[in-house]
């Protein structure tokens, strides 16, 4: 987590600030082989100098940002899951649990898609 822990200290809110620790940390748990790194004033993994999943801390929410295909591929989950989404990105507020089961799910569709990915961004 000493990538992040700027980032962290920046969130005012100490259950805000939990919540993000919780999630960055299941992350780094569940897939030890992704890099971390902060960029755009966000927390990111990379996997072989790719982009994942970054995250950002708004005032009721934390945003996930996987890429726009991931969303594509799961959009009917994310609706189940009752989080709010756009076309890069989806909403987890604070007061919502966290389906770590389909941010798994995310996480390992995106590292399998990009897995033969040269940019940092998929084209």
């Amino acid at each position: 987590m000493d990538t992040f822990d700027e980032y962290i200290e920046g969130i005012d809110v100490d259950e805000h600030r939990d919540r993000v620790i919780e999630i960055l940390t299941w992350v780094e748990k569940n897939f030890p082989n992704l890099d971390t790194r902060v960029a755009w004033n966000q927390p990111m993994f990379t996997d072989h100098g790719t982009f994942i999943i970054g995250f950002s801390v708004a005032k009721n929410h934390i945003s996930i940002a996987p890429e726009g295909k991931v969303m594509e591929q799961f959009e009917e989950k994310l609706k189940l899951a009752e989080y709010s989404f756009g076309k890069k990105m989806f909403r987890i507020k604070f007061d919502q649990d966290v389906d770590f089961d389909l941010l798994k799910e995310i996480i390992e569709f995106n590292i399998e898609d990009k897995k033969e990915c040269t940019t940092f961004w998929a084209k």
